[in-house]
Order: C-alpha cells, then structure tokens, then sequence
C-alpha cells in the first residue's frame, strides 16, 4: 500500500506471517512463549527478592534480566497478540517511535546486563579471594543502573533523527514489532546519517564492545580453569559460568545470523529476530533454573 511521501500518520504491521492459514497457529505459539516467559522469569525474579540465600551478586544480576526479559517480551510480543484480538495491525506513528525506542533500550541493556555477569563470573573465579571485596552491594549496584541508564541513553539519537524523517515509500512494516531496520527500509528521506550512527554506535557499542569484554572475561576465566589440577574442580568452576554462556552464546549468534542479512533476506531477518525476542528470553529461566541448585532449593522453600 503506496502513501503519501511526504506525510505518513500511522504505520501497518505486516506481523511474522500474512498467510491466514497461519494466524491462529501463529497467535497460540506466540501466546505460550510469552506466558512461559513471564512466569519464568517472573519467578526467578520473586525468588531472588524473598530468598536471603540468593542475595548474592550473580542472582542480583539475574534478577535484573529477569525483568529486561519480561519488559522486552511484552514490548514485542504483545503487538502480535493485539493485532490478532482486534484485527487490526495499524499504529500510530507516535506508537511506533515509542516502541522502537524501548525495544532497542531493552534490547541494549540485556546485552549490557549479560556483560556485568560476565565480569560477575570472572571476579569470582579468577579472583576469588577478593570476590566480596570487589561485588559488594555499592558496586553491583552501580554496575546493574549503568547498564539501564545507559540502554536508555543510548537509544536517544537514533529516536531524534527517526522522527525527523519525512518521506516514507510506503506505511507498511515488513516487520512484527516495532525496529528501526524496516524503518530505515521504506524511508524516502536521506537516512545516511542514521545509517552512520547504527554502524558506529549501534554496532560497536551495542554490539561489539559487550562482546568484547565478555569475550576478555570468559577467557581469562578459561585460563584460571585450566590450571586448576584436579578434574572435579575444572567441573566446578564450568559448571558456575554454564548457563551465562549457553545464554551469550545463543544470543550472540542470533545477531551474528540477523544483522549481517541484506533487505530481500527480511524473512530470514524477522525468523532470527523472533528467536532473539522471544525464544532467548523463555530459555532463560530454564538454562539459569534447571541447572542451578541454589534456585532449586529456594523455589522448594517458597513452595
């Protein structure tokens, strides 16, 4: 559906599929991943407020993705719901920008969260005599509202140059949430500055740089393990980074596979977005949860 070029008021969401054969089956799939994810993490997120023996700086850490999970499924997966319900996929363009907005904090504070576990992971195995010296309360504290205010401040420029752009070819989203990508692929105005700022930015500092001192972490991490001489206790010290890493590893590799793909490869592009969006956070309580005792032991307590 072609608009005007010069004035859009309101957006279409093309959702995950136009087939109708689909959206009953589309709809219950996505309504069962997002009520896993909220009463998954949900629960690890009450476990850790009412269990003194998880007030520790890891679960504090897992706490707070526990809540970035939740706000971050209910951020995008709520519009597929919606639209199904009302039957109507138009948003206002207002909407839309707020939308984006929280969708691309979210998604950056999750990535910044992960890193301080990270950090987490490595105090307490390579310098573990200094590990509640170094964790105290002052410096989780500082580490985790770093991570959320700087989610929310770095989102800002790319939300002031895409209200500014004027000229779209079309209203229609090829998207099922709200994303800055398929904005930037139906825009008619000059978008080089914004691609700039997503490569710079974006890329680097959203993506490359958490890498990156994750990356450092786990192999100095790796490195201490290795020299640990008995077997059980290379197992042990694994076994208490596990679930950190099968959790960057899986979603590290879904933005590898998604940003990398060009425009006509959009179907791929909303398939890996789904999985990083949906599916990463409905594991997440599973991987941290099911392998974790002292979670175990506290959810038997509460029950």
């Amino acid at each position: 559906m072609f608009v005007n070029q010069t004035h859009v008021t309101y957006f279409i969401i093309k959702g995950i599929s136009e087939a109708p054969e689909l959206q009953v089956p589309i709809f219950l799939l996505v309504l069962i991943i997002y009520i896993i994810t909220l009463g998954g993490n949900l629960t690890i997120f009450i476990l850790v407020c009412l269990d003194h023996h998880l007030h520790t700086p890891m679960y504090f850490f897992l706490a707070n993705l526990s809540i970035v999970n939740v706000s971050s499924s209910t951020v995008t997966l709520h519009r597929i719901l919606v639209n199904f319900i009302t039957q109507d996929n138009t948003l206002g363009i207002f909407a839309f920008m707020m939308q984006c907005y929280f969708f691309g904090s979210l998604s950056g504070i999750e990535l910044f969260i992960l890193t301080a576990m990270g950090f987490d992971r490595y105090v307490a195995i390579c310098k573990p005599l200094n590990y509640h010296v170094v964790m105290n309360f002052k410096t989780c504290g500082f580490l985790a509202a770093f991570c959320w205010l700087l989610g929310f401040i770095q989102v800002i420029p790319y939300s002031v140059l895409m209200a500014n752009i004027s000229c779209y070819s079309t209203n229609e989203i090829n998207h099922f949430c709200c994303d800055l990508t398929p904005v930037i692929e139906i825009a008619c105005s000059d978008v080089s500055v914004l691609n700039t700022l997503t490569f710079i930015q974006g890329i680097i500092l959203f993506i490359i740089t958490p890498f990156c001192l994750t990356f450092i972490s786990y192999l100095f991490i790796i490195i201490v393990i290795l020299k640990i001489p008995s077997n059980s206790g290379r197992r042990k010290a694994f076994y208490t980074c596990s679930s950190h890493l099968t959790v960057i590893i899986l979603l590290y590799m879904t933005l590898i596979l998604q940003y990398p793909i060009p425009s006509n490869g959009l179907g791929l592009t909303k398939l890996f977005s789904l999985f990083s969006v949906a599916i990463v956070p409905m594991l997440n309580p599973f991987l941290y949860s099911l392998k974790n005792k002292d979670v175990k032991s506290a959810f038997r307590r509460r029950m």
